[in-house]
């Protein structure tokens, strides 16, 4: 732990400690107080009048899932939810929804999106323990409601951070797993106290040695809020703070590297003078980030209410690794020799967000009405420096620095959306949407081209739906929306690179859906057809960062169907699973082809499977508390056949897989309300031996011909995590 992250810790356990010494007061009401937090995430969250597919995960089940130390396999048997990581569970880790990445999911904290303005993406190992710090989250399938940031374009997840607790209240949690991964965190909150502060705290890190070679990962995080509760008003000032060090991990490898030892990884290696293969000390990848929010919530009479917000977030980085390449690579012509050398370099990245939002509610005896906008102004810088080269160091203070380019953008949404009741069982509901972007990219770029990309987008994105409620038990619904985003920055600056050029992409999304729930058993059927137009999908290959690069395909669909059921068998057994079956192509799809060691390349045109969309999805969990406070579970896990690109070729096809694994906890109560839980998980207990996609690549060979070649990311055998929770 670093020293700055040790006085984070000290300072925010002794502020708890002192707050905890003031009792709550009869003043504030408990219903107002819940009243002013939910209006902080109203207009991100929809309540079952919202004919939308969601899925809201509460504190205690985000608490027990905790033993998975990433969001993305927090939430790995949500519906249409698969987790994978580079480095087993630990380090970076990725989710998608209905075959979706993040960067096409809206992931929004308290309403403030939290992907990054450029890549779109969220980095889930930049802010560790996300799950420890939300009271609760809401999964949105499809298109979502509107917030600010770009739109979901396959789900949102809506995360409400920590909620003042009505009394005082400490957890200390300890973790020990494989990989001689160690977590630990330590969370509190001093409740409402008699002058209506209040005050809670979440501290996380983990250290881990990784199950790759070289994949050594320290990540750490705080999150502090401080609230002020009126009798009518909440006033909120918040801070995340992420930092983490990890070694690189998205390179993969080739099959035949894998087979001979599962924990290869490729990165930072090179030759010394005898041929023998060594390995740079130092490739890694560096960030830290930082969140800064304040809210303003007010309830006014006859059911109105507002909500403002102010969000600064930095972001600060780079990542580390030794090149073999020429000099020319680097700009450096002058002093070309033709012959390769070890080149260490360093990639960094700083840029930093404004957001400012509102939105103004009303709920009505028959109708619920709001407005809102959402402004964001983000600048960002990205440069690359030598650092040393031919093992002659450059002087870190006066690096060389072969590129910097320069990205601004502006986004402005403003939305209204509302229901109405037309009957008592039947109403509608309405979500209109309009984005404001201006984005530019200039500057030089890595790969030695200027970049000069300016372009102004203007989206709009409506939602209409009815939902009718059968009785108080069953609802029918549905929904169609249209989405409209704009592409990411890797992707405009693999267009400039290769002479092309990028669109923005375009979807309908259309659900159906029955929900059922009754005391012992609940179901549900949701049918979705999302029909793109240059759907952004991944192209197969991968960028030198790891990002997946994309490539637009003119008309794609995804069409399925989300089973979803739960049934408690007796007092002491339950079980819980959903499936997702799916049809996911691209229409007439162009693409070449050859067997290898051809030198001529076929062109074909055909419907194709669309890349990393596996067709079945599924998770089951059998609950069994045989004595009061033992609680067992086996976690099933399948993943279909996938493929890593968009051409359905067998050479290129990632295996489907199924993982099992279990979970055990018993609570010991003590004095009072404190009490000792020990949990364990084992991972993959069948010891599973699967592989997903770290890129494919066709290319060719004077002597041989055409070749396929396809990078791997191994996934961890048998691995456990046993954990000591105290709560008081």
């Amino acid at each position: 732990m670093g020293a700055l992250s040790k006085m984070l810790c000290t300072a925010a356990v002794m502020v708890a400690a002192t707050a905890t010494t003031y009792g709550q007061t009869d003043k504030h009401d408990t219903v107002i107080v819940r009243q002013l937090e939910t209006v902080v995430v109203s207009d991100s969250r929809v309540d079952s009048k919202a004919p939308l597919t969601t899925t809201n995960v509460g504190k205690s089940e985000l608490q027990d899932a905790r033993g998975d130390v990433s969001l993305p396999f927090m939430l790995e048997t949500q519906p249409s939810v698969v987790a994978s990581g580079e480095n087993g569970s630990v380090g970076a880790t990725k989710l998608t929804i209905r075959g979706v990445d993040a960067s096409r999911i809206n992931v929004n904290i308290n309403g403030i999106t939290l992907n990054d303005a450029e890549s779109q993406e969220v980095f889930w190992y930049n802010i560790p323990n996300l799950g420890g710090m939300a009271q609760s989250l809401q999964i949105q399938r499809g298109v979502g409601a509107s917030t600010g940031g770009s739109p979901a374009f396959g789900a949102a997840i809506n995360m409400q951070t920590l909620n003042s607790s009505s009394e005082a209240y400490g957890m200390a949690d300890f973790g020990l797993g494989s990989w001689n991964t160690r977590q630990y965190s330590l969370s509190g909150g001093s409740g409402i106290m008699k002058n209506g502060l209040s005050f809670d705290f979440a501290y996380s890190g983990l250290t881990s040695d990784g199950f790759l070679r070289g994949g050594q990962t320290d990540q750490q995080s705080l999150f502090g809020s401080l609230a002020w509760y009126g009798e009518r008003t909440l006033v909120k000032a918040l801070v995340i703070i992420g930092k983490q060090t990890s070694g690189i991990t998205w390179n993969g490898a080739v099959a035949e590297d894998l087979d001979a030892d599962p924990t290869y990884n490729d990165a930072g290696a090179f030759k010394d003078q005898f041929g023998n293969v060594l390995y740079y000390p130092n490739e890694t990848d560096n960030y830290w980030q930082q969140h800064y929010q304040l809210y303003v919530s007010h309830l006014f009479g006859d059911g109105w209410s507002i909500n403002g917000a102010l969000d600064f977030t930095h972001g600060d980085g780079y990542y580390e690794q030794m090149k073999n390449k020429k000099y020319k690579n680097y700009g450096l012509t002058a002093i070309e020799d033709g012959s390769k050398h070890n080149f260490v370099t360093r990639k960094q990245l700083y840029n930093n967000a404004y957001t400012a939002n509102v939105n103004l509610r009303r709920n009505g005896e028959r109708s619920t009405l709001s407005f809102g906008e959402n402004f964001l102004f983000y600048d960002g810088e990205h440069f690359g420096n030598i650092i040393s080269f031919r093992d002659t160091a450059v002087h870190i203070d006066t690096p060389y620095e072969w590129y910097r380019n320069y990205g601004d953008k502006i986004d402005n949404t403003v939305y209204a959306k509302g229901t109405y009741d037309f009957t008592s069982n039947l109403n509608g509901y309405a979500d209109l949407q309009l984005r404001m972007i201006n984005y530019k990219v200039y500057g030089f770029a890595d790969d030695l081209f200027d970049m000069d990309f300016e372009e102004n987008y203007l989206f709009f994105n409506p939602k209409l739906g009815l939902n009718y409620r059968v009785n108080d038990n069953q609802r029918l619904y549905f929904v169609a929306g249209i989405s409209n985003r704009e592409p990411r920055r890797a992707d405009i600056k693999d267009a400039i690179g290769n002479n092309d050029t990028i669109k923005a992409e375009h979807l309908l999304d259309i659900e159906l859906g029955y929900q059922i729930q009754k005391k012992a058993w609940n179901f549900s059927i949701n049918g979705y057809a999302m029909l793109y137009k240059d759907q952004l999908t991944p192209s197969g290959d991968f960028s030198s960062s790891g990002y997946a690069l994309m490539e637009n395909v003119d008309k794609s669909y995804r069409i399925g169907v989300e089973l979803v059921g739960g049934v408690k068998a007796t007092d002491w057994m339950r079980f819980d699973a959903n499936l997702t079956l799916s049809n996911n192509k691209v229409i007439d799809n162009t693409f070449t082809d050859f067997n290898d060691g051809d030198t001529v390349l076929q062109v074909y045109t055909q419907t194709t499977d669309l890349a990393l969309s596996p067709n079945v999805i599924g998770s089951a969990i059998a609950t069994f508390t045989p004595v009061k406070d033992l609680n067992i579970q086996l976690i099933g896990k399948y993943v279909g056949k996938q493929f890593a690109d968009n051409t359905s070729r067998e050479s290129h096809q990632i295996d489907p897989y199924f993982l099992l694994n279990f979970k055990a906890s018993y609570t010991w109560h003590l004095k009072g309300s404190s009490e000792i839980e020990c949990q364990l998980l084992v991972n993959n207990i069948l010891d599973k031996n699967y592989r997903l996609s770290a890129g494919v690549w066709d290319d060719y060979d004077d002597g041989y011909g055409y070749y396929h070649l396809q990078g791997y990311l191994q996934q961890p055998g048998r691995n456990f995590m046993a954990r000591l929770i105290y709560r008081f």
